[in-house]
């Protein structure tokens, strides 16, 4: 008969994708995880078969906490407006007290090699792309706008996110709305 786990597996993702944020994939091993996760290295292994499938686990995490700000911007009318807010929303959510962690995606994606496992890409790829369709869905709100230029104005705000998510780790909070305010000026 297995045995019952002594862990609440959502309690100890968030501990892990917590550990993750902080110090990315490639810098976390195992035995940090097992010291932050609070359980031993056989029930990571049995749980999620590995440190990826701990990964894995912790972006899908990470996609619920940011799903607030990204259905505002999924229900917003207001067309360039509503992205706009969801770069002061960003910021917010990226916040913990005075400590300010970008973003998870990003983070990993800066650190992690070339020869990463196609499958933790894969998905910090489709994390990004969902992002980047609210953009241009939202940019079809004006009706002024053909198509290229919709695609091309979603890909300069996805590059501005990415930057504004590096960049709030070491700027100050003036300098991060001058960062916004400047990127949709030049929309």
């Amino acid at each position: 008969m297995a045995r019952k786990k002594q862990y609440n597996e959502e309690e100890v993702i968030k501990k892990a994708m917590g550990l993750f944020w902080r110090n990315g994939y490639e810098a976390t091993s195992v035995r940090m995880l097992e010291k932050e996760m609070g359980i031993n290295q056989f029930s990571i292994y049995s749980s999620f078969k590995n440190k990826q499938g701990v990964f894995l686990e912790s972006i899908k995490n990470y996609k619920k906490e940011i799903n607030g700000i990204k259905e505002i911007l999924r229900q917003s009318n207001n067309g360039v407006l509503g992205i706009k807010q969801y770069f002061y929303n960003f910021l917010e959510f990226s916040t913990e007290g005075h400590i300010r962690k970008g973003c998870l995606v990003t983070n990993s994606v800066n650190e992690i090699k070339d020869d990463a496992d196609p499958e933790v890409m894969e998905e910090l790829k489709k994390f990004a792309n969902e992002i980047r369709e609210l953009f241009v869905s939202n940019l079809k709100q004006d009706d002024k706008k053909d198509e290229s230029k919709i695609e091309c104005q979603a890909d300069f705000l996805m590059n501005n996110l990415l930057g504004l998510s590096i960049a709030s780790k070491v700027f100050h909070q003036n300098q991060l709305e001058n960062i916004i305010e400047v990127t949709f000026k030049n929309l």
